[in-house]
């Protein structure tokens, strides 16, 4: 890594501005709770958070199932706004090439295998921009996916009566007029 990119994955936690304009996932309030509730891992502003991203499409546009490909990226949350979408900076760890449906875990097992031992064991890596040594975690912050895809990643239902990955079993919903209706769901 150069010594610019490692300055990069420091951004989040050097280059902080507190003007109430969220510039950064870093300053939105789900990045802060995590540092909250794993204060060890957020102590390092060298370990990495990622975001997962997978959706399927047809390279072909004809609407074949047999035809479809679905990428799957991991991307670094820790650079700079303009940096983190960027190609140079995405992985794409897995392709498959079809609809991988109710086993799309059996695609992302390695991927989740190689991420546990990121966040438990912590590699000994070398920071080119300070020359010293550190330990190197990893997390997965967020997945982006459409709600079809949330339902595979999930393993869980997207529909019927317990759609509300939130809520989970504690909602409230019935049948009304040929649908399932959700009571309540503005808590």
């Amino acid at each position: 890594m150069s010594a610019h990119t490692a300055t990069d994955m420091r951004w989040h936690k050097e280059k902080w501005v507190d003007d109430d304009v969220m510039r950064h996932p870093a300053y939105g309030e789900a990045w802060k709770d995590f540092d909250r509730t794993f204060p060890e891992f957020a102590a390092s502003p060298q370990n990495v958070r990622l975001g997962l991203a997978t959706d399927g499409f047809n390279p072909y546009g004809v609407l074949n199932q047999h035809r479809s490909t679905w990428p799957i990226f991991v991307f670094p949350y820790n650079l700079r706004p303009w940096k983190c979408m960027k190609k140079e900076y995405m992985m794409m760890t897995i392709l498959t090439t079809e609809d991988p449906g109710r086993s799309i875990d059996v695609y992302l097992r390695p991927l989740v295998d190689e991420l546990k031992d990121l966040w438990t064991n912590a590699v000994c890596t070398y920071d080119k921009s300070t020359g010293k040594m550190f330990t190197l975690g990893a997390a997965v912050m967020w997945t982006v996916n459409d709600f079809s895809t949330y339902a595979m990643v999930s393993k869980w239902s997207t529909k019927s009566y317990m759609a509300c990955s939130v809520c989970k079993k504690d909602i409230t919903s019935g049948w009304h007029a040929g649908k399932v209706c959700y009571l309540g769901h503005r808590r």
